[in-house]
């Protein structure tokens, strides 16, 4: 019968070349009429697409049709590969449909042949759609004539045009990735994947509220952990500073109140030191009018030095368009200062650095957090003003907002940097606001923890034999991890400098984190630069402003009314964690078996720890850095199945990429993959990369090989 069928097709041009123009479902209805008997679903089609005239294909041609399927099958090639070429395009049907062959799931491709389905396949594995026979799928693709393939090609244009919207992005992958693509020609004949798993099902801080009470001791110093406040007095409900000596050394914050006078000034009486110079200047702000030229002139006074070297054009852009929202600049100046010149009241104990491969804590109060910033804002910290290789602080982020209001005369960084400006403002009014009427759900009178974690090389995980398996994945193109990660672990893709350029022009990810709850800029004032088995832990930080936008689009929208509940040290269930990613200046470098496990150990460091709530994150280094998303995607899943924490993961707008991980961590979760053996397919795949560099498949097609599962061919 075959070889007849054979003949019969090949004696026939006009008929093949038909067959080869049917879409899938057409064919996918005339093949179960042959292995069924059951032509309903033949005829809807013939009647649907009208693709076959009667002269050359009839109702009762159906064992013909097979005999073209299978031709077609094997004289058809698609080229799989998403960087090598084109691949051939399923032809419209006369009537206008588009083609269907989209319908069929990828994970039942080999099913196609049996004449019954599997047990899984009547289940309809794959996240709850069912999957079971090419048939159903090919039903479904006649009620919808929108194909997949049209949705694909949908998502990677909302991908492409929020990667041009700022190409910088962390979590936005950049247009210039030649990394960042599809398997295209595989998945666009793939069923979208089940339901994710519910995001109200993933673990928060709140969960854990016991937990976090234990982690600040009642009585007594805790090792490497310096809290700068009294404890005993604390469990009464009396915050109070914690009195201490104070020390003027390379281990310690130089605090300008500190600041040493010249030997010859020491010796007479009416010498003025450097901080008192400072608070009469500043003091001259909160007595009657001034203008932004008087702040200039005040600031300048104690840095003089830098006087051919600082311009304040930007806060001069800001002054000259100030919003009627921001019309209160008379109002909280002087509060600022009053802040800043408290600060020999409000800090009594030396603040340690946190320094390189050190393990170490700071907890604060937020009134001292604000006290140290009001301070960074009149730029009164000593020696922080010079980064440059050789310098004290070279290996330290910038903590003096001189570069903020310098733009260098450039008016678009002087507009974006004002707006920076009205998120900083606002977060000061919002300190320094002794009125009757805030809401005080939302009083910033809690403590924020700031921790540096460093796990030894020798207790990083041994990657090649885990035996963990991925957990839950809760994936979405809507969404941020600032809200709808509300208590789990927050990631920032941060820089190796805490902060990255959140006091110059910088606007991604995490400088807008950090404008959103600027508490977090006060980790520059301490942290030395991030090593590669270090992160930096933020515990209780208070949201302060709504932004939108990113890079040149970034604009403040209004103050954030934070209610987010607290735990007995009056930290908010909010948790940041600092990770920096590889910045690959050649993208094809990530793909290196050692970048890739330094990834993995990056995140694993960020990631461990307690308490296990759920991770929210998203394309980390996948902006500037230039990273591959759906690698960085599985990093993060491996690093968070062995540190047990479940995954939300927002894909900033790009519903492709989101349906393609999680269809890769569906087809890894139902095979029961391990992490060890995972990592072990992306070293394969590092040596693949480096002798198919020019045109290397698709990282999930290769997985998906890996795994057994066979491209389909339709």
């Amino acid at each position: 019968m075959n070889t007849f069928l054979w003949c019969f097709c090949s004696s026939r041009p006009a008929v093949l070349r038909k067959c080869r123009q049917l879409k899938v479902s057409f064919l996918h209805a005339h093949f179960h009429s042959v292995v069924t008997g059951d032509h309903s679903r033949h005829r809807h089609y013939t009647s649907t697409t009208r693709t076959v005239t009667a002269g050359q294909m009839s109702h009762n041609n159906s064992d013909q049709v097979k005999g073209c399927l299978d031709q077609t099958s094997n004289s058809d090639t698609v080229d799989h590969s998403s960087r090598g070429g084109s691949r051939k395009q399923d032809s419209l049907d006369p009537a206008g449909k588009k083609a269907t062959s989209q319908t069929a799931s990828c994970e039942t491709r080999g099913k196609i042949e049996k004449t019954m389905p599997t047990s899984s396949e009547k289940k309809g594995e794959g996240g709850g759609e069912k999957t079971g026979t090419s048939v159903e799928n090919a039903e479904k693709g006649a009620k919808n004539p929108t194909s997949d393939e049209h949705r694909d090609k949908k998502g990677q244009n909302s991908h492409s045009n929020s990667a041009s919207e700022n190409s910088r992005a962390s979590n936005q992958p950049s247009q210039r990735e030649p990394m960042d693509t599809s398997d295209s020609s595989s998945s666009a004949t793939r069923p979208k994947p089940g339901p994710t798993y519910p995001i109200k099902n993933l673990k928060t801080m709140e969960n854990f509220s016991s937990e976090l009470n234990q982690q600040i001791p009642m009585k007594g110093p805790m090792k490497d952990h310096t809290i700068l406040i009294d404890t005993s007095h604390f469990r009464s409900g009396v915050i109070i500073p914690y009195e201490g000596k104070h020390v003027w050394d390379a281990y310690h914050v130089k605090l300008p109140h500190l600041y040493p006078s010249p030997a010859s000034h020491q010796k007479s009486r009416a010498s003025s030191s450097r901080w008192d110079n400072t608070c009469h200047a500043l003091l001259k702000l909160t007595k009657g009018s001034f203008s932004i030229g008087d702040v200039q002139t005040a600031i300048m006074s104690y840095n003089s030095s830098n006087k051919d070297k600082w311009t304040f054009d930007a806060f001069y852009y800001y002054g000259q368009r100030l919003h009627p929202t921001d019309n209160n600049l008379h109002m909280v100046i002087p509060k600022m200062v009053k802040l800043a010149v408290g600060l020999p009241d409000l800090i009594k104990r030396p603040i340690p650095l946190l320094r390189q491969q050190q393990t170490q804590a700071i907890t604060m109060t937020q009134q001292q957090i604000s006290c140290l910033l009001a301070n960074a804002f009149f730029c009164t910290f000593p020696h922080r003003n010079n980064t440059g290789p050789g310098s004290e602080y070279a290996n330290y982020p910038t903590i003096n907002f001189s570069s903020l209001f310098d733009s260098r005369s450039d008016p678009v960084k002087a507009g974006l940097q004002a707006e920076k400006l009205r998120a900083i403002f606002h977060y000061f009014d919002t300190v320094t606001n002794e009125g009757p009427h805030q809401d005080s759900a939302s009083k910033p009178d809690g403590l924020v923890t700031f921790e540096r974690i460093c796990i030894p090389p020798s207790l990083l995980p041994n990657w090649n034999n885990r035996k963990e398996t991925l957990k839950n994945l809760h994936i979405s193109s809507k969404g941020s991890i600032e809200k709808e990660g509300t208590g789990m672990l927050q990631v920032d893709f941060a820089s190796k400098y805490i902060g990255g350029g959140v006091l110059k022009s910088g606007l991604v990810q995490e400088e807008i984190l950090f404008l959103m709850s600027p508490e977090l800029i006060v980790a520059r004032l301490f942290t030395e630069k991030l090593a590669d088995n270090e992160c930096l832990k933020i515990t209780g930080p208070q949201m302060y402003n709504i932004t939108s936008g990113y890079s040149k689009g970034f604009e403040w929208v209004g103050p954030y009314n934070d209610q987010v509940k607290r735990d007995t040290w009056k930290r908010r269930y909010r948790q940041i964690v600092a990770i920096d990613a590889l910045d690959f200046k050649n993208p094809k470098e990530q793909y290196i078996k050692d970048n890739i496990k330094r990834e993995l150990n990056k995140a694993y460091v960020g990631f461990s720890g307690q308490p296990k709530t759920a991770i929210a994150t998203g394309n980390w280094g996948c902006g500037a850095f230039k990273g591959d998303p759906k690698l960085k995607a599985l990093i993060q899943l491996m690093a968070a199945a062995v540190a047990d924490r479940d995954v939300a993961y927002f894909t900033f707008g790009n519903e492709h990429l989101a349906s393609e991980i999680q269809r890769m961590h569906e087809m890894l979760a139902q095979n029961r993959v391990t992490v060890g053996k995972l990592y072990n397919w992306l070293k394969d795949y590092s040596g693949h990369y480096s002798r198919e560099h020019h045109s290397p498949k698709d990282l999930y097609r290769f997985i998906r090989e890996k795994i057994g599962h066979k491209e389909s061919l339709l």
